[in-house]
């Protein structure tokens, strides 16, 4: 059975792992097997905006791409919201040029995140890294039609568990993000919450990867 990990900054090369290793346009390693790309709201360079989007575009046109992420917005930085809101449209153009899922990073803007997707017309799937909110804002995401993954909010906030419980099958990933804790302790961690054995949470995870990414 193949773990899958949604969104990591470390690539393991376990050969028991898919992992879509998170990758920035200006510092590319080529080593690295699947790999999602993208601009993080935290690291827009607007004197280097054109060269990272055309990087990016040529690496959406990859096999090994996956997706195009991390990407988002993020109101408790200084970067102000339009110009990240400029940037994240920019990228969507592309992924759905590219049919390709986004991974997104999000932090105090789910009311900008929903209205840009309805907006905008947003048709490739959207999963939004590390969810660590409440039951309320899941469902109003899930409606919406986005994906949530879970990872180390869910290892170290207890309270995130009624949360995880909440979420239908369909609808959720695993990962590591930049945990010290192994990604087998994620996954029978949300085995133990889901009431699964440790092979059906990976058979869960295995079709919902199958569906978003193919």
């Amino acid at each position: 059975m193949q773990y899958f990990n949604l969104h990591t900054h470390k690539f393991t090369n376990n050969p028991t792992t898919l992992e879509l290793v998170n990758q920035y346009p200006w510092e590319f390693d080529e080593n690295i097997p699947q790999y999602s790309i993208g601009i993080h709201p935290w690291y827009i360079d607007e004197n280097r905006l054109e060269t990272d989007l055309r990087i990016i575009e040529e690496k959406l046109q990859l096999r090994e791409c996956l997706a195009l992420g991390e990407c988002g917005l993020d109101k408790r930085i200084e970067i102000p919201l339009a110009l990240q809101i400029e940037v994240f449209e920019k990228q969507i153009e592309l992924a759905e040029k590219y049919q390709k899922p986004l991974v997104v990073h999000l932090v105090a803007a789910f009311d900008e995140l929903i209205a840009i997707k309805k907006r905008v017309n947003v048709t490739v799937p959207i999963i939004i890294h590390g969810f660590s909110k409440n039951e309320q804002l899941a469902k109003q995401l899930l409606d919406n039609g986005f994906y949530l993954s879970f990872g180390k909010y869910l290892l170290h906030n207890p309270e995130l568990k009624y949360v995880f419980i909440s979420i239908p099958n369909n609808r959720f990933f695993l990962e590591t993000d930049t945990v010290g804790e192994t990604l087998e302790e994620v996954y029978k961690l949300a085995a133990q919450y889901k009431r699964m054995t440790g092979t059906e949470i990976i058979e869960v995870v295995a079709n919902n990867w199958k569906k978003v990414f193919g």
